[in-house]
């Protein structure tokens, strides 16, 4: 069965709002709603598929795209691969060309919405920021909790509150503040034992790889209104991380780094196949920083992660 190619679009507007189409009852999972876009013809460039149909379906002219996600997934009918752009710049006003009702919806309101299975990991990348800053190991508390205020007032918003020195009841009592701090500014995620989970139900969970070996096969420990990540080092972690049901992973180290100097550096071109791979947003994390940001994106990631890099108090 031939993999059907297909251009899509993560729209947005001004207002930072998406706009998504219902697809027509009678179309394969008809009645859902997309992310607008459609087929790649055989020879044809990716982006100009992408502006061909944006122009035939909306009747826009699109103006700045860059790559979003990409996305392989198996129907038991048919095998697609979701080519993902995020378009925040266009001319004309969007309209149902083709009929088709559309709407412009916030980030955070994706998720109430149906989408086709293949499309989860779009919603999640679409609802995801290009950076995620890691807090540093060996601060004190009002020092840490200082900075993580100042990173989500400079415009972070994914905090994983990393202390791995720290021990556990000191850290409870940290999370509880930054779980404060991050509250409708940024998406807080924490680490720590799985017994944890149902005391801190705003936060996400990020996994090390080491329970993700552990607990993969036991599938998501919580349902999916919450976020899940983990820390992926490899192409067999990646695949724990799909078997899991994460909603996305930091791959590391992509350089060499001050922090952990003795790891291998998978460098930009292993990085690009291992993420070429995986059909989840992918955060590179290892001697990168917000300069680097363009070349993940070009490299198939969602972003950038970093410790040093993202940290307002070094």
């Amino acid at each position: 069965m031939k993999r059907v190619h297909v251009a899509a679009a993560v729209i947005r507007g001004t207002d930072g709002r998406i706009l998504i189409a219902r697809r027509a009852d009678c179309q394969h999972q008809g009645g859902l709603w997309e992310f607008p876009g459609g087929k790649v013809e055989d020879g044809e460039a990716v982006e100009r598929a992408l502006a061909r149909e944006l122009h035939e379906e909306l009747g826009i002219v699109v103006t700045a795209a860059r790559p979003l996600i990409k996305v392989k997934h198996d129907y038991p009918d048919k095998q697609v691969l979701l080519d993902v752009w995020e378009v925040n710049g266009f001319t004309g006003e969007p309209h149902g060309a083709e009929g088709q009702p559309l709407a412009w919806v916030s980030a955070r309101e994706l998720p109430h919405y149906d989408f086709p299975e293949a499309n989860q990991p779009i919603v999640a990348a679409a609802r995801l920021p290009g950076q995620y800053l890691i807090t540093p190991e060996g601060l004190e508390v009002p020092q840490m909790l200082r900075g993580i205020q100042k990173a989500i007032a400079g415009g972070i918003k994914l905090v994983q509150l990393r202390a791995p020195n720290m021990y556990d009841p000191k850290y409870r009592d940290v999370a509880v503040d930054a779980v404060g701090l991050c509250a409708g500014k940024a998406q807080l995620m924490l680490k720590g034992p799985l017994e944890w989970l149902g005391d801190f139900p705003a936060a996400g969970w990020h996994l090390t790889s080491e329970q993700l070996r552990k607990y993969a096969s036991k599938g998501r420990p919580f349902p999916k209104e919450r976020w899940l990540a983990a820390s992926c080092h490899n192409a067999e972690e990646l695949a724990l991380a799909e078997q899991m049901g994460v909603d996305f992973v930091t791959l590391s180290p992509v350089q060499a780094t001050q922090t952990h100097p003795h790891a291998v550096p998978l460098g930009w071109e292993q990085a690009q196949q291992l993420i070429e791979g995986f059909s989840k947003p992918v955060y590179l994390l290892g001697g990168v920083g917000a300069a680097e940001l363009d070349k993940a994106w070009l490299h198939g990631a969602q972003g950038v992660a970093g410790i040093r890099a993202f940290w307002p108090e070094l």
